[in-house]
């Protein structure tokens, strides 16, 4: 009898054993990071410098721009024009920086239906200069959104959406020309367009060598069919040559919200109101990323744009206010929590010694990846 019972105890034991889970990874803990009254806005980086946009909420102050690049810390100076009132209150939107050039855009609330007053600033670390628009570059009946400034090798862009040449919004881009203007470029017959069957929805936009790449969604129109799925389109050469490339297993619905390129892109969204991760190649082959956790995303949370680290790829979400750091690859990844940052999370960025910087909720916050 005492031998069937110590075989049950062990026999219960293991099975015990096999019922558990394993333990939950270590939390990352993040450090705060002072940048003064301002706050964050948006972060840009290029090999060791990282570009610190910055605000005063509530204040109608010249926005900022703070440079770190190893141990030194460097304010770039920020000029707007007299002609631009709403230049001196702008909130930066998306700054670009190749090494040399700067592309910024900034926004203001203003008018009689408070319609964002966009702003266009170029230059280096040595100074940036606000350059006047006329309205109808950025506003007017049938203006609709911008959203990023990017520099590739062919040139410089801004990428946003207006009022579609058949119907609904078309995605827009935006060159600039010598006297400072910038100006719309007609996206008729081009993969930009939006038509009775199929409107398209921009929402980000970054580089990958000359191309630009757009993230966002697309929407089927068909009898008894509404259908949105996330889309990614990508030209050959700045302005050039555009293609559209739905998303693979996009659900019931889905949206392209943000991505990293390097020499392929990695793209962040959702499907089904889940997180969802895919990888586009340098031939336009996307494929989504398999067994990524099941972390809610809502329409209007706005995901940073995912990190790639060697091999490793890493996704800054938020889960009931609390932030969630996801890693890994196709097929395998960890959720760790988070020790400091909360609120929503909204710009990332990896500099070359594994320094990880994070705005999150009105606060900027670092930690150094494993």
């Amino acid at each position: 009898m005492r031998r069937f019972a110590a075989v049950a105890i062990l026999i219960a034991t293991l099975a015990a054993c096999s019922n558990s889970k394993p333990p939950a990874p270590a939390p990352v803990a993040w450090s705060k990071v002072e940048v003064g009254a301002a706050e964050p806005v948006t972060l840009t980086a290029y090999k060791a410098q990282l570009l610190i946009g910055l605000r005063h909420r509530g204040a109608k102050v010249v926005p900022e721009l703070v440079m770190l690049d190893g141990a030194k810390r460097s304010t770039i100076p920020v000029t707007p024009n007299k002609a631009s009132p709403y230049a001196f209150e702008a909130i930066w939107y998306s700054i670009a920086y190749d090494g040399k050039k700067l592309l910024a855009l900034g926004g203001a609330a203003g008018g009689a239906h408070g319609n964002t007053r966009w702003t266009v600033w170029t230059g280096t670390t040595q100074g940036l200069i606000e350059h006047p628009q006329d309205f109808f570059t950025f506003g007017g009946q049938t203006a609709g959104d911008l959203f990023s400034a990017v520099i590739t090798p062919s040139g410089e862009a801004l990428l946003g959406s207006w009022g579609g040449v058949a119907t609904g919004n078309d995605a827009m881009v935006w060159l600039p020309q010598p006297d400072g203007k910038w100006t719309r470029q007609d996206p008729t017959k081009t993969a930009l367009q939006s038509t009775p069957n199929l409107l398209v929805g921009p929402g980000f936009g970054t580089t990958l060598g000359d191309s630009i790449v757009v993230a966002g969604s697309q929407v089927r129109l068909a009898p008894n069919v509404v259908a949105q799925e996330a889309a990614v389109w990508r030209s050959t050469k700045l302005n050039q040559g555009w293609s559209r490339i739905p998303l693979p297993d996009p659900g019931d619905r889905s949206q392209a919200n943000t991505a990293t390129c390097a020499t392929d892109c990695v793209i962040s969204g959702y499907v089904d109101g889940k997180l969802a991760i895919w990888q586009l190649d340098a031939t336009n082959h996307a494929k989504r990323l398999q067994n990524v956790p099941e972390i809610p995303v809502g329409d209007k949370d706005k995901l940073p744009p995912p990190i790639v680290d060697g091999g490793k790829i890493v996704q800054i979400i938020a889960q009931d206010n609390k932030i969630k750091v996801v890693s890994g690859h196709d097929g395998s990844w960890t959720v760790q929590d988070s020790q400091g940052p909360e609120g929503a999370p909204t710009a990332a960025a990896l500099l070359p010694d594994h320094k990880l910087y994070l705005i999150a909720g009105t606060s900027l916050w670092q930690t150094t990846l494993s």
